[in-house]
């Protein structure tokens, strides 16, 4: 059974009877029944739950924002392939155009093998093939935040190709990428985020209060409210799936009798 908590007019009696008993002065003091008294329990817990996070997203802000710092002496981590210039094409006197439009569909790939070499499996055989890369293919969007000028624009055309969600996107490529070859590089880690001890420590003692006595879930439930429920639309989801567990026999006749 639901607890019932006491309504204005239960509070109204309730003062009028202390004031018969004790006299005005008595409202001075704010006595609560206790029931109240559990239930403040229960709010200003609730509350610290949700301070808790408030706190921990201002940790992480500020251990975001720390920046970098050098790293000495630097660290080799893999290799890293990018798109260059051909030769020839540098030395001309376009060069500095195909730099501006490589600078902005460039792409880079990591790898710990210099040779790029990936496994694949053909015909139930384990093989090694170098891993493909292409220069960036930009949806309209996109292409239109890259800010190409009209001449940069009439060296791509329109492509319609099909994405991983089997739908038909439309994609600006570039049209001569033979102007462009690929180089391997050593990827060099030069740098390293900067920590604070103490913010470490203090995100560590609130995610271990919060996993030891089993918090986490009533904190996201405080936040978000009931996600299972409030984000579940019955009625598109029965008209959607309507048919989900039907068996085929079944579909057809209803079908028959719709027509």
């Amino acid at each position: 059974m639901a607890p019932q908590f006491p309504n204005a007019t239960n509070q109204i009696i309730m003062d009028s009877k202390l004031i018969q008993q004790y006299g005005e002065e008595i409202l001075c003091y704010r006595l609560r029944t206790a029931r109240q008294k559990k239930r403040m329990q229960y709010d200003d817990f609730d509350k610290q739950l949700i301070q808790m996070h408030k706190e921990k997203n201002i940790l992480y802000e500020q251990e975001r924002n720390l920046g970098w710092e050098p790293l000495v002496p630097p660290v080799q981590k893999g290799w890293k392939r990018f798109f260059v210039l051909r030769d020839d094409v540098e030395r001309s006197k376009n060069a500095e155009f195909f730099k501006a439009i490589l600078k902005k569909i460039n792409t880079y790939e990591w790898s710990y093998r210099k040779n790029f070499l990936v496994r694949r499996r053909k015909r139930g055989k384990k093989i090694y093939v170098v891993k493909g890369q292409k220069l960036l293919e930009p949806c309209p969007s996109h292409f239109a935040k890259l800010g190409f000028n009209d001449a940069q624009k009439q060296m791509f055309h329109e492509v319609f190709r099909y994405d991983k969600s089997r739908r038909m996107t439309k994609r600006y490529v570039f049209n001569e990428p033979w102007r462009f070859v690929l180089r391997v590089r050593p990827n060099m880690i030069t740098r390293v985020k900067a920590n604070d001890s103490l913010i470490e420590a203090r995100m560590r003692e609130l995610d271990s209060y919060l996993e030891r006595n089993n918090l986490k879930w009533k904190q996201i439930k405080l936040l978000e409210g009931n996600c299972s429920r409030r984000h579940r639309d019955w009625d598109n989801y029965k008209e959607t799936y309507a048919f989900e567990n039907w068996p085929l026999e079944r579909i057809l006749d209803q079908l028959i009798e719709e027509l």
